[in-house]
Parts: structure tokens; sequence; C-alpha cells
């Protein structure tokens, strides 16, 4: 994935903020889980600015982050984010992250547009048209699942913290990211530039008991998330350029 600018008519939403010491790795890096933060935050921010009072609702249903090179602790990061597609009831998000030391991330986010109450799928409206619409050409965005979901490899069980969920009562977006950073941890040759996917299925809840299975593949490994059998989570970590081959 490479990120082709966005469209002069396309709104471009910017904010600036440092790696923080909580978010990075033994070795200064800044790790996936804080990249995810960063993610969320320039998203909130920019529908608070762009449609201030707006009700509508979105989840994340995936994200490819791909790492040039990692932002490291206290380096102060440029944040980019604009509206690069979209389908009937969903929108990719594309965000740059450019840090003054030569850190450097290009994510991409399937967010699913719904109704807050039922939490279902609901088609895009007149204010996302009118906010996000202009510039975006790619008007034919699926959101079909690209990773497997059959889970083999190594099992080990994962103990969910307090601090994991979120305002939702649901296991937070980030958090998914943490046994991702423990196997990468035990892989010291998968080193940026790599390639980290992730597809978010049905989320997590208290007292839920999670078994994270584990596969090497392409020179990285995948990883799921599982609950009495049933996949909640799919991610992919790679070595950088690597495509998605499953």
């Amino acid at each position: 994935m490479r990120l082709s600018p966005p469209a002069p008519e396309s709104r471009v939403f910017t904010l600036t903020t440092r790696v923080r010491l909580g978010d990075v790795s033994p070795r200064g890096r800044l790790r996936l889980d804080g990249i995810a933060k960063v993610l969320q935050d320039v998203a909130t921010d920019d529908a608070e600015d762009g449609a201030p009072g707006d009700d509508a609702g979105w989840v994340v249903r995936s994200t490819t982050i791909e790492v040039d090179e990692w932002p490291r602790h206290r380096e102060d990061l440029e944040v980019s984010t604009w509206c690069s597609g979209y389908g009937r009831r969903w929108a990719l998000r594309r965000t740059r992250v450019v840090g003054a030391r030569g850190g450097r991330v290009e994510t991409q986010s399937l967010w699913i547009h719904v109704d807050r109450a039922t939490g279902r799928p609901v088609p895009l409206g007149p204010t996302f048209f009118a906010v996000w619409g202009p510039g975006v050409v790619d008007t034919s965005v699926t959101a079909r699942r690209r990773l497997p979901d059959r889970p083999e490899g190594t099992e080990r069980s994962w103990p969910l913290r307090f601090s994991d969920f979120d305002a939702l009562a649901h296991v937070n977006n980030t958090a998914y990211w943490l046994p991702v950073e423990e196997d990468l941890a035990a892989r010291r040759d998968l080193v940026a530039p790599l390639r980290a996917e992730i597809e978010y299925r049905e989320g997590v809840v208290r007292d839920e008991s999670v078994t994270v299975v584990t596969a090497d593949v392409d020179g990285g490994f995948l990883q799921w998330w599982v609950v009495d059998g049933q996949v909640r989570s799919s991610t992919k970590v790679a070595p950088g350029g690597a495509q998605s081959t499953v």
C-alpha cells in the first residue's frame, strides 16, 4: 500500500503530537498499539471538527499499517488524514504519520457507518458527502474480509484487564495489538519496513476468555483472537512491501 496524495478538493485534517513514553517498546520505538491510539485520536478530532454535533456512529472493521521507519520516543509527529473511498455503508480513512526525526507510517482503515442505537450498518448520510465526499473518486469500496478465519497454530490464553475495555464495555481496538507486539518482540529479524493488517469481527466483552493463536507465514506471522471457538479478530504481520496472499 502506497498512499496517493488526496485530491485538491478533499478535506485533509492534520494534528501534531509526540511519541509518549507509555507507547514505546523497551528499545524506544512506537508500538503498534501506540500507532492505533494516534489513529483513533486523529479520526475523532477530524469528525468533531468536520461535523460537530453529528450523531453518526462509526466502527473500525479493519486497519492496515505500513511502517517505513519506526517513530521514536519523544519524536514530534505530524498526522494527516483524509477519506480515500467509500461504499454504501462504509468509508476508507487514510492516515499518514511523519516524524521530525525520520519516522514514517502510512495506514488505511475501513470504517463502518452504524446506527448508534442498534449498532447496525446504515447508509452514509448527507453530512458525510458534504464534508468528506468531495474529491473522492473510489466509490466502490468493499467490506470483504481478506485474512483467514480458520486459526491453526500455537495457542495461549490471553488475560483481559479492566483497562482494555472502552466506554461501550468492549475491548478497545488498540488492545488487540498487544499480543501482536509480544510475538513481534520474539522475532528480532522482523523489523521495519513491515506491514501489519488487522480485521475485527464481533467485539470481546467482560468475562469472556480469550485464546490467542499464532502461526508463522510469509516471513512473518498470523494471529487470531478466539472466544469459545469463534474468531473475533485476525491479524497478519509481514516484511514491508509484502502483499497479503491469503
